[in-house]
């Protein structure tokens, strides 16, 4: 049968209104399947067998008495397993000595995989793992993070310098009338993806196959590839329902470990991870330690900003929390400084986690802004305003756009601003004293090249082909719109196909980078396809395809400041009694871009804002000196922010398209996280008096932040 073109009417406007998630429905019927529940013939299951402790030597394993137990297939360890590849650059960066499981004894951090044991069963695979006796020649370990650690050094590297100034700091700082020099630290947080991660790993006529829970499935193929010696044709990687990921979803050693195993039993063997082993396998924000100094003259114009940041990283492989990045875009000064250093230490490898740089970083500038504001005596919000710059401070180069005082004039607006008396600790409600707190929030905006196909069928409908990654996000829905408006039809003639490697190379869902690039690459493909179609004729059983590649295009793009811009605000309510903080409301505005679908938009604006209520409140994982282990590694120890907790929280943005952008969309995944932990530390500095510069505002360190005791309420007893 074939079609005729004449049923591409001109339909545009699909992006820009709000549609349910074409999922939705099949993720809360149970008819979507999740990486861990997708069946296969033979299936086997395999459990990794990690380190209890953090540093030393594996002594010789006797698997013989785990291989008598029932069901039990193999035992991989150093002892027998094959030769992985290592030295090589992958797609994000140099190769992790991570993923090369197996390859000797050395144990680095606590975690470490040491093995994996294989059986007919999960349950199986299980107990053998827990019977598994696994002894080590321990050393001690060196785990204790703290600022000024001597061992600390300026990285080199990276999508750009770790350290950048211009102009003397420290004359400046000399000749500034006001002063801010404050230490901020955050604190380890974990992603905790709702699904755990998981993938299945088979041979297929020669080809391996992945089935696997991911951000990016042309990234794991390509990295799993180099590791195995294999040609690039030779993987297949496939992830179509994603249960969150957060940064923490690229290559990890599950999927390492299922390629192995499934290699030696040649039959399908899956690895899920437990939620204790994500603690230490799939990567984490890194504490940090900040130091912030401000010079002001009187009137708040900054003449010194210098932004220092510390994270920790693993003694196998660098990872960078560059939370002095921060700093770059948001305020102008004659002299600005900022630096982000680096110590090894003997913990796991920390990962990008949602904003990551921004999201601590966020939290140390935005406070000592307020702190500014308070010398001064000026109106945080003024302050910002006063030192809003007209190009990107350091770089000099000009912004895609800025809207970040429109952001803050209609937030102050609908939050009340206005009303609010600046002086500390004076509104209560019975026994809780009210405060309120604003912040600035940015988040660089990116793009990686990609490609996509779509393809004219012959029923009159489209088929959209990409290796994206919907991560919860509503990506397949925004794309559909997208799609829908460049070839000009409605989007129920859409069909999105995303999640397979075999589709090309693509940008992950990662750095609020996805949606604006795959949305490119699959505009250039419309865009040709209707080229194509206008020429007339009929459309062939198999179809007309388009295809596209951003590469180029991206390439050209001109040197700007680009960035999504926000501001948050919090009201908090602290129990003088207990030291209880309670958020009462938080309200952001943004300027993100063309908004693609208002719908899944405010959800992830308003989840970025939930996240960053729970840094500041809740979030912390401590580790134990002397073992290097966690203390407390679950979800009962770790806190996160739980119903209870959330107040009305409400999302809106400005009109803010980027005219650089074929769609106008700059990306929001990221920028809903960033202030939003400074804005409620702001907030019960304004309630209590007391400034919080460590994460989480625990309701100790309300009590006995500073030594200063709280006022305590009418009547009560001392």
């Amino acid at each position: 049968m074939t079609t005729t073109t004449t049923g591409l009417a001109p339909v545009t406007g699909a992006v820009g209104t709000a549609h349910t998630r074409r999922e939705g429905r099949d993720k809360v019927t149970g008819a979507a399947r999740y990486a861990a529940e997708i069946p296969f013939a033979g299936l086997a299951h395999g459990w990794l067998v990690v380190s209890t402790v953090a540093r030393g030597r594996i002594r010789p394993i006797d698997t013989a008495p785990v291989l008598a137990m029932p069901g039990v297939l193999a035992v991989l360890h150093h002892g027998n397993a094959q030769s992985l590849a290592s030295g090589y650059t992958g797609p994000m960066g140099p190769a992790d000595p991570t993923l090369q499981l197996f390859q000797h004894d050395r144990v680095p951090h606590t975690g470490w995989p040491v093995a994996l044991v294989v059986a007919e069963t999960s349950e199986e695979a299980r107990e053998a793992a827990e019977s598994l006796v696994v002894d080590y020649d321990e050393e001690v370990p060196d785990v204790a993070f703290a600022a000024g650690h001597q061992e600390a050094y300026v990285p080199v590297g990276g999508r750009a310098e770790a350290e950048q100034g211009k102009g003397d700091l420290a004359a400046e700082l000399a000749a500034s009338a006001v002063v801010v020099d404050a230490e901020y630290t955050t604190p380890e947080e974990h992603h905790h993806p709702m699904e755990p991660h998981a993938a299945t790993a088979y041979w297929d006529s020669g080809r391996l196959e992945v089935v696997d829970s991911n951000q990016g499935s042309i990234f794991v193929a390509q990295e799993l590839a180099l590791l195995f010696s294999l040609e690039p044709s030779a993987v297949r990687v496939r992830s179509e329902h994603v249960g969150g990921g957060f940064g923490s979803k690229g290559t990890r050693p599950h999927q390492v470990a299922a390629a192995m195993a499934a290699t030696v039993l040649h039959r399908p063997v899956r690895v899920v991870l437990t939620r204790r082993q994500m603690f230490s396998l799939i990567g984490y924000r890194s504490p940090t330690a900040q130091r912030v100094r401000l010079g002001a003259d009187p009137d708040g114009r900054l003449r010194a900003l210098d932004h220092q940041g510390l994270n920790q990283t693993s003694k196998v492989h660098e990872f960078v929390e560059r939370s002095a990045d921060a700093a770059r875009a948001m305020y102008d000064a004659d002299a600005h400084h900022t630096v982000s250093r680096v110590v090894r230490l003997d913990v796991p490898t920390p990962t990008w986690m949602r904003a990551p740089g921004e999201a601590p970083g966020s939290f140390a500038l935005e406070c000592a802004m307020d702190e500014l504001a308070e010398k001064c005596g000026i109106d945080p919000i003024a302050l910002r305003a006063r030192n809003e710059p007209t190009a990107g401070p350091v770089s000099g180069l000009p912004y895609s756009s800025r809207r970040l005082l429109a952001c803050f004039e209609e937030g102050a607006r609908r939050f009340g601003w206005n009303e609010r008396d600046p002086r500390p600790g004076v509104r209560r409600d019975g026994r809780w004293l009210l405060g309120t707190g604003t912040a600035a929030a940015s988040f660089p905006t990116l793009a990686g090249p990609s490609t996509a196909a779509v393809t004219a069928e012959a029923d009159g409908t489209f088929t959209v082909r990409i290796t994206a990654a919907d991560i919860g996000t509503g990506a397949r829905t925004a794309l559909s719109l997208v799609a829908a408006d460049a070839l000009a039809v409605t989007p129920d003639r859409v069909a999105i196909r995303i999640g397979d490697s075999d589709f090309g190379p693509a940008m992950i869902a990662g750095g609020s980078a996805g949606t604006r690039s795959w949305s490119w690459a699959i505009t250039l493909a419309a865009r040709e396809l209707r080229e194509q179609l206008a020429l007339g004729g009929d459309i062939p059983p198999e179809g007309i395809t388009a295809r596209s590649n951003t590469a180029d295009a991206i390439g050209a793009l001109p040197p700007r400041e680009r960035h999504a811009f926000g501001a948050q605000f919090a009201e908090v309510a602290v129990d003088v009694a207990t030291g209880e903080v309670r958020v009462r409301r938080m309200l952001g505005v943004f300027a993100a871009g063309r908004i693609v679908n208002p719908l899944t938009a405010r959800s992830q604006f308003v989840g970025g804002m939930i996240w960053g209520l729970s840094m500041a409140l809740h979030e912390e994982a401590v580790r134990d000196h002397g073992t290097g282990t966690h203390v407390g590694a679950d979800l009962a120890g770790y806190h996160v922010a739980a119903n209870a907790d959330v107040p009305l929280v409400e999302a809106d943005w400005v009109d803010d398209p980027d005219e650089d952008d074929p769609v106008g969309i700059k990306g929001i995944g990221e920028v809903g996280i960033v202030g939003a932990a400074a804005a409620v530390a702001n907030a019960v500095w304004h309630a209590t008096g007391v400034r919080h510069r460590h994460l989480p505002i625990r309701p100790d360190r309300v009590l006995t932040s500073g030594g200063v005791a709280l006022p305590r309420p009418p009547g009560s007893r001392a």
